[in-house]
């Protein structure tokens, strides 16, 4: 029997099927930068004309409006810089103002909206979106832009701390939708992200320290040295000193990026997700607030709650616990909320609901991240809800001065 025959009687065998592995590389530039419409600035160009394909680019450009109003002559920028550079881009149509902030995450009226714009411009798979926002505004406008062709082209301009160390950065985009946050959305990675350091002057209290949250949480379980760094400088956060905030945002973004090439699991295929620490707490917390407070400001609460609890089961001390809350609190971080202390009908803390869309929202097991030491994680499987409950009481009380 020829060697032919003997493959043809195996497919056979197995019911002619065969199993397919193939690899597809990924690759996109994380830059930073200033005035990324200004007249001197080549960035943005050169990055729709990174592959050499010559061609003119078309793009589509969607502001924040919260960008809008603070930068009140970003359009007129973006269309010179458009202008001056005609011979290698082009605009669709005049850049549209959207909503930012969570409520643009909620429901399919805004993902349908730019899917319907999209199409009405006849952008191909090879044209751009741009977005110029917060890390809401980016997550929606990256969902409705990864499922129209099955995926165009996005370039990322973040706005607010948060987006541009951490948001705005990796592979991950969506909706809120069935009462989580979150569960409706893609892994599609961006085609560049351009992080422009000037946006962060007209930042709101909230907006600009709420990246800071992420900072602490990538610190505490990757990097000892910028703890200590955050811990020594939370003072000059608060006072929004922006030399600085570019320092922590470098440092947090070059962590969480290291995460995503590094780590083997970019798309989140495993069960363990050491860059959502804090994050089972904090996705509920936004929730049970009806999103009044920021993503960035609910983390913080969360990152406080599982560090008490890796404080109660031995795996950081209460001095470094302490270190921790002190150094958010001084940055103008919350470690306590009312809602963390809402109960159900049965006298459970609601937000222990957290633990189980998380469960769901892994894959079945539960894989909650907490550190072991300054700079190190370990995973657990496995919550005390009488731990998290002191827990509570114990921010409860250190929140209103009477910690102990």
């Amino acid at each position: 029997m020829d060697g032919n025959t003997q493959n043809r009687l195996s497919d056979e065998q197995d019911g002619g099927g065969r199993h397919l592995r193939f690899t597809v590389p990924f690759d996109y530039p994380v830059r930073f930068t200033r005035g990324v419409f200004g007249k001197e600035n080549d960035l943005l160009a050169c990055t729709l004309d990174r592959l050499d394909e010559g061609r003119r680019h078309r793009a589509a450009v969607y502001i924040d409006s919260g960008v809008a109003v603070s930068h009140p002559n970003l359009i007129t920028r973006l269309k010179s810089y458009f202008h001056r550079c005609s011979d290698r881009m082009e605009l669709a149509a005049s850049p549209e103002i959207i909503p930012g902030g969570e409520g643009i995450k909620n429901g399919w009226k805004a993902v349908r909206n730019v899917m319907f714009g999209i199409g009405n411009l006849h952008l191909d798979r090879q044209s751009f979106v741009i977005a110029v926002g917060g890390g809401s505004m980016l997550d929606m406008l990256g969902f409705a832009a990864s499922i129209v062709h099955r995926g165009l082209r996005m370039v990322r301009i973040p706005t607010t701390t948060l987006s541009q160390c951490d948001g705005g950065l990796g592979v991950k985009n969506g909706m809120n939708e069935h009462g989580q946050k979150n569960f409706v959305g893609t892994f599609s990675p961006p085609f560049a992200v351009l992080n422009d350091f000037d946006f962060l002057t007209t930042l709101d209290r909230a907006d600009w320290i709420g990246g800071v949250a992420e900072a602490f949480k990538v610190a505490l379980i990757k990097d000892a040295e910028f703890f200590c760094y955050l811990c020594d400088n939370a003072d000059m956060l608060a006072a929004r000193n922006v030399d600085v905030m570019e320092r922590v945002i470098r440092r947090c973004a070059g962590l969480h990026l290291e995460h995503i090439e590094k780590s083997g699991d970019p798309f989140e295929y495993g069960s363990a997700r050491p860059l959502d620490f804090g994050h089972w707490a904090g996705h509920r917390l936004e929730v049970q607030t009806h999103y009044r407070f920021s993503h960035g400001q609910c983390v913080a609460v969360g990152i406080a709650i599982d560090s008490y609890y890796a404080m109660r089961k031995g795996f950081i001390s209460r001095e470094e616990m302490d270190r921790l809350l002190d150094a958010m609190v001084r940055c103008g971080l919350p470690i306590y909320m009312d809602e963390l202390s809402e109960l159900d009908r049965d006298g459970t803390p609601v937000v222990l609901e957290g633990i189980e869309q998380f469960r769901e929202h892994l894959g079945g097991n539960l894989n909650v991240t907490v550190p072991e030491g300054i700079g190190n994680k370990i995973e657990i499987h496995n919550i005390d809800s009488g731990i998290v409950k002191d827990g509570i009481d114990f921010l409860r009380k250190m929140s209103h001065g009477n910690g102990s």
